[in-house]
């Protein structure tokens, strides 16, 4: 069956500007959702990739992976689903499901490379796979999360990178009560790992370049804010965290935050800077120290997290933008001209 023609807007080069462009979605198969976007969240990852600065972007981009939409169809091997029914998509569309990894729900590690949703392998279709900067999807059953009741589907859109991205290391390296923590950043990623680190337990510590984002740091949940231009405020904290989360992209001095650290406490980055950040080998010997990475959760845990804030009416601090606005969202976006995360109301694209 020939593939059905949905509006999407597109980046057609790694210098192109994002605009309207057509793209194809199969119908939807025995285990399939198929879902009418509503709204979906900018990630940065969005503006990386449509510009190619990864160096693996697959043209024509339509980007978009923070994706909520209501439920349209859905295929006859769906237990989960119906028509309605509210609906959310993040990074993964698809992975292997036979290797330990995703075995143990960790797809998001799939040894053959989870499928992302947007610029990964289409096994349906063939080509690449377009994301949510569309007017729909169709995603296998097996990749699509439910929205709880209640939630603010357009605040609830970041939570499939930013909240989950922040949400896994917190949960993975056991945040909670008597814990000290320390968030590097307070972008999109940032904003969420203070929400989460709070709700976890938690005496929060914001690090922020900006004295501007004093105030919105203590609104947010942390329980002190330091500027990180003020040295010596730095290094009042040294030694003394449990935990730290680094959501950081841009080139920076990690070992100022690695001599944070108390024996065997772990700096997590989830922040990813272009070029590699030098460490000091002696700022993890002395005193064992831990350098760690993470990326998004499975879907399970993702599911947890949605379910979490909900129960604790956790959301994103948004934006909303019509799709038209997009290519000066990015431009704000360079210029960290937003508090905190853009969401595209997609109502703007079916008009």
């Amino acid at each position: 069956m020939k593939p059905a023609n949905v509006k999407a807007y597109a980046a057609q080069t790694a210098t192109s500007s994002l605009a309207p462009h057509a793209i194809g979605r199969r119908e939807p198969g025995p285990t399939d959702v198929e879902m009418d976007i509503l709204f979906c969240g900018v990630c940065h990852s969005d503006l990386h990739q449509a510009q190619n600065e990864w160096h693996n972007t697959l043209y024509p981009c339509v980007p978009g992976h923070e994706i909520v939409g209501r439920v349209t169809r859905v295929g006859k091997d769906v237990k989960k689903f119906k028509a309605g029914d509210m609906g959310a998509t993040g990074c993964m569309v698809d992975s292997c499901r036979t290797c330990e990894n995703c075995k143990n729900g960790n797809e998001q590690y799939c040894l053959s490379f989870p499928v992302f949703t947007y610029n990964g392998q289409d096994k349906h279709l063939g080509g690449h796979t377009f994301g949510g900067y569309s007017t729909s999807i169709v995603v296998d059953e097996a990749f699509t999360l439910r929205v709880p009741a209640g939630m603010d589907l357009a605040a609830t859109a970041p939570l499939l990178c930013a909240g989950i991205t922040t949400y896994s290391p917190l949960r993975h390296w056991k945040v909670g009560p008597g814990q000290k923590v320390g968030i590097v950043g307070l972008g999109g990623l940032g904003h969420m790992g203070v929400k989460f680190a709070r709700a976890f337990g938690a005496h929060v510590v914001l690090f922020t370049t900006s004295p501007g984002k004093v105030a919105d740091g203590l609104r947010l949940g942390a329980h002190e804010v330091v500027v990180s231009k003020d040295a010596e405020a730095v290094r009042k904290h040294t030694s003394t965290f449990n935990f730290i989360l680094d959501a950081v992209s841009a080139q920076h001095d990690i070992n100022l935050y690695l001599s944070l650290l108390k024996l065997d406490g772990t700096l997590t980055q989830v922040g990813a800077p272009e070029q590699p950040l030098p460490v000091s080998v002696f700022n993890l010997i002395l005193p064992r120290r831990n350098f760690a990475g993470s990326a998004i959760g499975g879907i399970a845990e993702t599911q947890e997290m949605l379910n979490f804030c909900a129960e604790h009416k956790i959301v994103s601090d948004i934006e909303i933008i019509p799709m038209q606005k997009i290519n000066e969202a990015w431009e704000r976006l360079l210029r960290q001209d937003v508090r905190y995360r853009f969401v595209i109301d997609m109502a703007s694209l079916k008009g």
